[in-house]
């Protein structure tokens, strides 16, 4: 059984449907992701970005779709795609040629407080509570603090002047995170999220918005306090044993309130 998994979307997005998709493993797996996700896909047999396949090209009006795509399409068994559900010509197309697609949608109905992981998982079959997991080998745990000030959003971004007071109160060394484009003097980037998560399993905690990197740092395992303001954390919330929200008004959120979160969760 030759098994395609297509899965768009933000870090955080494709963070929680991977219970979902390690769900759908087959004797052969092939997943498309976006650029930046594709380290992160440990358990499949291959993994491709999603902008490298030329997918993106099918059903717009006027221009054929490659055959070089199709083709590779029809070579799959069964292809589960949050590509394209929103997508009506190219649905249609993929019907027209006969390929083994089941669409999904790549988010909860509005209205439905069920948490995202488990939302994806139950769409492909599965149930029970689904934990992001990543494995990261041989990483030996340091006495250092991350914090992770930004996310996808300036709207989620609790105020960095406040971060900076918890990382005066933490005690013990903190190191910054930043993505790449993200201003923050001194803050230590990577290009590869593996890595990056990697690095994150030897922190003793992490503190971040409501964004990509806190889920990763969740799927890790270490401890992690998530900071929510306009997204709802019944469905958004990083999963994990091991992790606390702080949630409410970002405005309204303290420093006192972040730091009990940190010494609930040590």
């Amino acid at each position: 059984m030759r098994r395609l998994l297509i899965r768009p979307g933000g870090i955080g997005d494709c963070i929680l449907s991977f219970p979902a998709l390690e769900y759908l493993k087959s004797e052969y797996t092939e997943v498309w992701v976006p650029a930046e996700v594709v380290p992160l896909v440990r358990f499949a047999h291959a993994v491709r970005s999603i902008g490298s396949t030329g997918i993106d090209l099918m059903g717009l009006a006027g221009i054929e779709a490659p055959r070089a795509v199709i083709e590779r399409l029809r070579s799959f068994d069964s292809i589960f795609s949050w590509y394209g559900a929103n997508r009506d010509e190219f649905r249609k197309t993929a019907q027209d040629l006969k390929l083994p697609f089941q669409f999904f949608s790549a988010l909860p109905a509005p209205g439905e407080r069920v948490h995202a992981a488990d939302f994806f998982l139950r769409q492909v079959g599965g149930d029970g509570v689904a934990i992001p997991r990543m494995e990261c080998p041989n990483t030996v745990g340091e006495d250092f603090a991350v914090i992770h000030p930004f996310s996808g959003s300036s709207r989620k971004n609790w105020q960095l002047d406040r971060f900076r007071e918890v990382s005066r109160r933490l005690g013990g060394p903190v190191r910054w995170s930043a993505g790449p484009q993200e201003p923050l003097e001194d803050a230590l980037r990577f290009s590869n999220l593996y890595e990056l998560a990697c690095w994150l399993a030897t922190a003793r905690v992490y503190i971040g918005n409501d964004s990509g990197i806190t889920h990763l740092a969740a799927a890790v395992g270490i401890p992690v306090v998530a900071i929510f303001g306009p997204t709802d954390p019944a469905i958004w919330a990083p999963r994990g044993e091991r992790v606390r929200v702080v949630s409410g008004t970002l405005g309204e959120i303290g420093v006192e309130d972040v730091l009990r979160a940190v010494e609930a969760v040590r």
